[in-house]
C-alpha cells in the first residue's frame, strides 16, 4: 500500500471498523494474484493479465464498503480495473483518486476513466481533480492527504554519519522516487546553488535510471542516492528539502517538512496553489537566493515564526485526525457508516 492508503486504514481502524487490506503484492491480509502491475517500464502498460475475477470477489467477500486506492483512476494495470470495477457494480465503494489520466501526458487521449457507479462515491485529494471529473460528470469530495503529526523525530547525528557528511555540511533532501516529472535536475541545481550536499531518497522508476545516472554524474555537488532508515530520519539530517515538480497530486514532502520544521523549496505545480491558499509558506525552487539568505543567515524570529506558522497549519489541515474527520463525515452521510 502507498503511505496514503496506509494512512487511512489507520485512520478507519482508529474509527472502530474492521480493516482488511487487499493487494496483488506487499505486506497486505489478502494476495489477490495478477492484482499487482510491475511499473517497470512504460511498455509494459495493458499487458499485464488480469486477475480472475472469482479471487477479487473471494477477496472482497463480506466487506460492507470497498475502499480502492488509485486502481481505477490511471490506467496502469486495465485489465485488474475492469475486474474489480466489475466486482463492485451495485455495491458501497469508495474511489480513491491521486491522479487521473488527463493530468499525465502519456494517458491525456485515455477515455472511460474512472469508471462510475451510482453505488459509489469518488475521493480526491485535491481540489483540481474534484473540478476536473465534476466537468466530467461525476461527483467527488476532497479529502487532502494527511500525515502524523505525533510521529516522533529522527535521529540527525547517526543519519549524517551513515550519509558520511562532514560536520557543518550542508544537506538537501529530494524525498521523492526518481521519474521525470519530479524534476531531478532542478533539484540538483538548487543543491549546487546552496554549496550543499544532493540526497535523493526514492528509486528509480519509470525507466528513469539512465537519466537519473546522468544527472547525478554531471552534478557539481556532492550527491547520495540511497533510502533512509525512515523519513523521520532523512528529515532530521537535511539543512532543507526541495520539491521541484512539474506536477504533484498533492506534495506530501511540504506537510513533512512543516511538521520536522525543516524549510523547503517547492516547484510551481498546480496542486501547490491550493497548499498555498491554507498558508503554508516556502521559497522557491528555481531561484536559490531567498533559500540561501535564510540558511546564510539565520534571524530566529524569521525562522522560527516560519516553522511555528506552517506546523500549526499542518495541524489544523493536514493531520490524519483532520482526515479521520472529513472521512468520518463522508461515510456517515452516504452510507451511515
Amino acid at each position: 500500500m502507498s503511505a496514503v492508503a496506509a494512512s487511512w486504514a489507520q485512520v478507519l481502524a482508529a474509527a472502530g471498523h474492521t480493516v482488511t487490506t487487499v493487494a496483488g503484492a506487499g505486506p497486505v491480509d489478502r494476495l489477490v494474484p495478477r492484482l499487482a502491475w510491475s511499473g517497470a517500464h512504460d511498455a509494459d502498460l495493458g499487458v499485464a493479465p488480469a486477475p480472475a475475477h472469482a479471487d477479487v470477489e473471494a477477496a472482497l467477500a463480506g466487506a460492507d464498503l470497498v475502499v480502492v486506492e488509485n486502481l481505477c483512476s490511471l490506467p496502469l494495470h486495465p485489465a485488474a480495473s475492469a475486474v474489480v470495477a466489475d466486482v463492485l457494480r451495485g455495491r458501497p465503494a469508495l474511489l480513491h483518486h491521486y491522479d487521473l489520466p488527463w493530468q499525465r501526458p502519456r494517458f491525456a487521449r485515455t477515455s472511460g476513466w474512472p469508471p462510475d457507479d451510482g453505488a459509489w462515491a469518488h475521493v480526491t485529494i485535491n481540489d483540481l481533480s474534484r473540478a476536473d471529473l465534476a466537468r466530467r460528470g461525476i461527483e467527488a469530495t476532497t479529502i487532502r492527504c494527511g500525515i502524523d503529526v505525533h510521529a516522533p523525530p529522527g535521529d540527525r547525528r547517526a543519519t549524517r554519519a551513515d550519509l558520511g557528511l562532514e560536520e557543518g555540511e550542508r544537506l538537501v533532501l529530494h524525498p521523492v522516487r526518481a521519474i521525470e516529472r519530479k524534476d531531478v535536475p532542478a533539484a540538483v541545481a538548487l543543491a549546487e546553488a546552496l554549496g550543499a550536499t544532493y540526497w535523493l531518497t526514492g528509486p528509480a522508476e519509470e525507466g528513469y535510471a539512465p537519466t537519473l545516472a546522468a544527472v547525478l554524474a554531471a552534478a557539481g555537488c556532492p550527491t547520495r542516492h540511497q533510502p533512509a532508515a525512515s523519513m523521520a530520519d532523512a528529515y532530521a539530517a537535511c539543512d532543507a528539502v526541495v520539491l521541484p515538480s512539474r506536477w504533484e497530486g498533492f506534495g506530501n514532502a511540504i506537510a513533512e517538512a512543516a511538521l520536522h520544521r525543516r524549510p523547503i523549496a517547492v516547484g510551481r505545480y498546480p496542486a501547490a496553489v491550493e497548499i498555498a491558499d491554507l498558508g503554508f509558506r516556502w521559497f522557491p525552487a528555481d531561484d536559490a537566493a531567498p533559500l540561501a539568505a535564510f540558511l546564510d543567515h539565520p534571524d530566529p524570529d524569521l525562522r522560527d515564526g516560519l516553522h511555528d506558522a506552517n506546523e500549526s497549519l499542518l495541524r489544523t489541515h493536514l493531520s490524519l485526525e483532520r482526515v479521520a474527520e472529513d472521512l468520518g463525515v463522508l461515510l456517515a452521510d452516504r452510507w451511515g457508516l
